[in-house]
């Protein structure tokens, strides 16, 4: 099942692998430089709206170092998939529904047991069971869309915060106690649109997880 333009989601993430990507920038699957239109994509999966509750209950001090995301932003990402022309997100889409649709069940995504930096830029919650679904989905988008990178190999998390400029988060922020868990039914291919507010979150495709 596909839903097409679904979800917008406002948010102001900026991923460490999405840092310095613009609209006219290298497009995936494509020549550098190429005239026709592009979409910055990923693909990603969102906590159910309990999980948002619990995350928003934790502690978000006010420190000039540390810029905390909002649950708008909050997702784990799949795969970032950078530049793609426009031409090829029916394809994209078609490779993502087909590689959802292997999955056997809808796997049990595990949040936590607490917060930990990730480098020392970003602090999150790591996220695991949903390795299988997340490579599977990446293998299939990989062989459509060589020229796209995967940013090394798959680590389940969902981002809390992270440093301005070139400023560590500070240590004390990682350890905090959460621990959540939800069945994942859907994965999403979604836009992500840069703007002096921020990014803006379109769901292109939406697949469903088989029951």
């Amino acid at each position: 099942m596909v839903e097409r333009g679904a979800t917008e989601r406002g948010a102001t993430e900026r991923g460490a692998t999405e840092r310095g990507a613009t609209e006219r920038g290298a497009t995936a699957g494509g020549d550098a430089g190429a005239a026709a239109p592009t979409a910055r994509v990923f693909v990603g999966v969102w906590p159910p709206p309990d999980v948002s509750a619990l995350l928003s209950s934790l502690e978000r001090p006010a420190l000039g170092a540390v810029r905390w995301t909002t649950p708008t932003q909050w997702h784990v990402t799949f795969a970032f998939l950078g530049n793609v022309a426009v031409s090829r997100i029916d394809g994209v889409g078609t490779a993502l529904v087909a590689a959802t649709a292997r999955a056997a069940a809808p796997p049990e995504a595990r949040l936590g047991p607490s917060t930990r930096r990730l480098g020392r830029s970003v602090l999150c919650v790591p996220v695991q069971g949903l390795d299988d679904l997340a490579l599977s989905v990446r293998r299939a988008l990989a062989a459509l869309l060589p020229g796209a990178g995967f940013g090394g190999p798959f680590d389940g998390h969902l981002t809390l915060a992270r440093s301005r400029g070139r400023r560590a988060l500070p240590a004390s922020l990682a350890g905090a106690p959460v621990e959540a868990r939800w069945r994942v039914h859907q994965v999403d291919l979604v836009r992500s649109e840069l703007g002096p507010a921020g990014a803006r979150y379109t769901t292109l495709v939406r697949a469903t997880v088989p029951s």
